[in-house]
């Protein structure tokens, strides 16, 4: 019986500081913050960070369409200035 005590002893006493490590540990923390879900925002905040992606979404695909038309047109310009049989500049010499 007294084998019984002392083996709960030292269970005990050994599962202090395991239990502390684990609960504390960075593992732990994420698993938790997953468990709970994005409800950590608030749904106002989501909204607003969503509507500034869009806008930068927008903006960027303006810019990107601006440079295709930018493309084309030096495309366009290369292209007739070679049907018009202009002569290319000579190389410069530094």
């Amino acid at each position: 019986m007294l084998w019984i005590i002392g083996f709960l002893v030292l269970f005990v006493a050994l599962a202090i500081p395991i239990l502390a490590i684990v609960l504390d540990s960075p593992v732990l923390h994420r698993f938790m913050e997953a468990r709970r879900g994005p409800g950590g925002e608030d749904v106002s905040a989501l909204g607003r960070r969503l509507a500034v992606l869009e806008d930068e979404v927008d903006e960027l695909s303006r810019a990107v369409q601006s440079l295709k038309d930018d493309t084309q047109f030096l495309q366009r310009l290369i292209e007739s200035a070679e049907e018009r049989g202009h002569r290319q500049l000579p190389p410069s010499e530094h």
